[in-house]
């Protein structure tokens, strides 16, 4: 039964863990390395993320710099950031790419907020599904008299404390987003 449990406790903390890299990808006023994450450059016909050919560094909160090692990747790289979802405008000076991070609208803010509290109902689902397939265990468990009926009425009241703490971590976690991202 512990073994059963452990495993529970590792994956609702892995859907935490990718709720928190999701919230990392969203767009605040604030300028994050992981912004650029996931852009795929086209490096001479191979698709490339752009930490794979340029160092990416954060001089202060509202600019971002991207510096490419090799000098005929600066036009892939400004044309991979134009074109991607971010609405962001890349500057090149010839030695480095800078990208400023635009003060967020009121609108804008209320969309990310909206986006930020479907990953974490996501989240709060895969926290249910795990939580599921532990009490499938134990009632497997029963079944095959590995465990008796108040062991697994006891297994399943832990997976239910265990299930219950994670999604309250899952939603300070969406609480910290929420006033990162009003925050003007």
């Amino acid at each position: 039964m512990k073994s059963v449990l452990d495993d529970g406790k590792k994956r609702m903390a892995g859907a935490i863990a990718a709720l928190s890299k999701e919230f990392e990808k969203l767009r605040t006023g604030r300028a994050t390395t992981a912004l650029v994450d996931n852009i795929i450059v086209d490096y001479y016909g191979t698709p490339t993320p752009i930490s794979q050919l340029a160092s990416v560094s954060v001089p202060d909160p509202k600019t971002l710099t991207i510096q490419p090692w090799d000098k005929g990747a600066f036009g892939a790289v400004e044309k991979a950031i134009q074109a991607s979802d971010l609405g962001l405008t890349p500057n090149n000076d010839g030695s480095v790419i800078r990208i400023t991070i635009p003060a967020l609208t009121e609108e804008r803010r209320k969309e990310l907020v909206k986006v930020a509290r479907k990953y974490t109902e996501d989240c709060k689902i895969a926290i249910r599904n795990v939580r599921r397939d532990l009490n499938d265990s134990f009632k497997t468990m029963e079944k095959d008299k590995e465990i008796s009926e108040d062991e697994r009425k006891k297994g399943e009241a832990d997976v239910q404390k265990l299930t219950d703490d994670h999604v309250k971590e899952s939603d300070s976690v969406l609480a910290g987003k929420e006033k990162e991202i009003l925050e003007i």
